[in-house]
């Protein structure tokens, strides 16, 4: 059964709540249901089909178009339509949303209102996707994260391609299988992706690179040569490629 994801961010996990997460899934988004395990749905993500269990509270039966989706970090959430009923609830870049009704500034959705400013149409990009990384710097380093609250290297570059509606596999293993065309490191520009075994950057030109590090804890710029140079040192990887996005 195709559910909805509820919740502003949910987990997913390996086996069950006490093993690892393996991936995360945002307000609006599908999962497919294949059987009920306790507390929990065994199924996948409907858009990059990453299966595990995810919590049954965090998902509905919600047949409602999703029109639009968040563009800002993150979005706080209303009981009314007007500035005094803030709440402390939030929901993050790239949630899809259906609008229920819209007054004002603000537009309603299915877990409360939100400032029109906040959400564009689905088929909405910017003109490059790395526009919206500045969303992700300095945000922390968690294995598994899909969200301004935490995201590692692969989900980094997911999520923003997502947003301007490139498909991206979720691990960085099957993103470097997916992006065919490979070239050389004295010809890379800004989008090329660089692999690693275990992991993945995005370059922001042919001298820097920013990357979800867990060196470091968290997403940041780094120098390309300074990157390849530390892996190499810290773990005894080399660069294993580069490959460049189709049609970018």
């Amino acid at each position: 059964m195709l559910l909805t994801v509820k919740s502003p961010i949910a987990n997913i996990y390996n086996n069950n709540k006490k093993s690892e997460i393996v991936t995360q899934i945002l307000l609006g988004e599908n999962f497919n249901t294949q059987y009920k395990f306790g507390k929990f749905f065994k199924g996948y993500k409907a858009y990059d089909k990453y299966e595990g269990f995810i919590e049954a509270k965090d998902l509905h039966l919600d047949k409602r178009k999703k029109t639009h989706k968040i563009i800002s970090k993150e979005c706080n959430l209303y009981k009314k339509p007007n500035n005094k009923y803030k709440t402390n609830k939030k929901i993050f870049f790239n949630s899809k949303i259906s609008i229920l009704d819209n007054k004002n500034s603000f537009i309603q959705t299915t877990v409360g209102w939100i400032l029109k400013k906040n959400a564009k149409p689905l088929n909405f990009k910017t003109k490059h996707f790395l526009d919206n990384v500045k969303l992700y710097l300095n945000t922390k380093y968690l294995w598994g994260g899909n969200s301004p609250e935490g995201l590692d290297c692969s989900a980094l570059v997911q999520e923003l391609l997502k947003f301007n509606n490139i498909y991206s596999p979720r691990d960085s293993k099957d993103q470097k299988k997916f992006f065919k065309k490979e070239i050389s490191l004295k010809k890379i520009k800004k989008g090329d992706l660089l692999f690693w075994k275990g992991h993945v950057a995005i370059a922001l030109n042919n001298k820097k690179l920013v990357h979800a590090f867990g060196a470091r804890k968290k997403v940041v710029i780094m120098g390309i040569k300074e990157t390849i140079k530390k892996i190499y040192s810290k773990s005894k990887l080399p660069l294993l490629c580069v490959k460049r996005i189709k049609n970018l």
